[in-house]
């Protein structure tokens, strides 16, 4: 018989660590769950989210993040808070998890410590991101109908995120600090041929105010030195997304960003190890798709330990 602490560890609160314990735990499996800080992840900072089904008038990050939260917690889900710093014997049948305060043993591991968007490191992002500050044109797009929004990045993703923004804003100021761009020469095409977008060539934004929200951006042209202030309903950045993965070493597989690679059951590389939501290699980063990921990597996980 294989004894451990746990028989699952789930690292990461966001939606999708959530699920997978709301699963595991209605399972009657021995669970606890792992979170740094607050539960939430990047949706608490989401102001508000429209695009996540069974809530037609929407609902604010905060109180998604308190109903996922308390659904998982009346199944009997164990959320403790402390900070995973490594996961050792990963392949063994036990692995043991170095945390700040203890270690702990598990016989499957699932990860859903997400992604964080790469910042720009100016005044106020900190203090406005959530608030008129976005990564994600899909999630927040819509509440700025009609309005002026800034981007930022000169990838496929700007690129394609901003023309996708034209479908709700009047304008989108697309800031490159380059003279051209690097995304794909189809959504460049694309790009320059929308009269909504204006790109601001060899410039980068240097700051951002407002009272509750982002009311305007400061910008400097790095050819000229020329500063100037314009306003603004919202600042999009695109820069780039970093894996939150620095606990684990290279014994897992992941792609060229960092990302964990799985098959269809969310499975890593190593048995007992699965993961689910923006931590894993996919193509779309969604509440809605990290929901999805953990209900898969819950049943995965358990059908795995029932096989020891």
């Amino acid at each position: 018989m294989i004894i451990a602490d746990y028989d699952l560890v789930i690292i990461g609160g966001g939606p999708a660590g959530l699920t997978a314990g709301l699963y595991s735990a209605r399972a009657r499996l021995n669970t606890i769950l792992i979170e740094q800080a607050i539960t939430g992840g990047q949706v608490m900072i989401t102001d508000w989210v429209e695009n996540y089904p069974g809530f037609p008038k929407g609902i604010t990050g905060m109180e998604l993040v308190r109903n996922m939260t308390e659904q998982a917690q009346e199944f009997g889900l164990k959320i403790e808070y402390d900070q995973v710093l490594s996961i050792d014997n990963i392949s063994a049948p036990v692995k043991t998890l170095v945390l700040n305060n203890k270690t702990i043993t598990a016989k499957a591991v699932i990860i859903a410590t997400g992604a964080s968007p790469r910042r720009l490191g100016i005044p106020g992002e900190a203090m406005f991101f959530g608030k008129g500050i976005s990564s994600c044109a899909t999630c927040d797009g819509p509440l700025y109908k009609d309005k002026v929004v800034v981007a930022v990045g000169g990838g496929d993703t700007a690129v394609q995120e901003s023309v996708f923004l034209t479908k709700f804003a009047k304008k989108v100021y697309l800031v490159h600090r380059r003279d051209e761009l690097r995304a794909a020469k189809i959504l460049q095409e694309r790009a320059l041929a929308n009269e909504k977008i204006e790109i601001l060539w060899d410039t980068v934004v240097t700051g951002v105010s407002g009272l509750t929200h982002v009311e305007t951006v400061n910008l400097k042209n790095l050819k000229t030195g020329e500063a100037k202030t314009l306003g603004t309903d919202g600042l999009f950045v695109w820069i780039g997304i970093l894996p939150n993965a620095d606990f684990l070493d290279d014994s897992i597989k992941k792609d060229e960003f960092g990302f964990i690679i799985t098959d269809a059951g969310m499975a890593a590389s190593i048995p007992g190890i699965f993961a689910a939501g923006d931590i894993r290699k996919t193509p779309l980063r969604q509440i809605a798709t990290a929901v999805g990921d953990a209900a898969i990597a819950a049943v995965s996980a358990e059908h795995y330990l029932e096989t020891l």
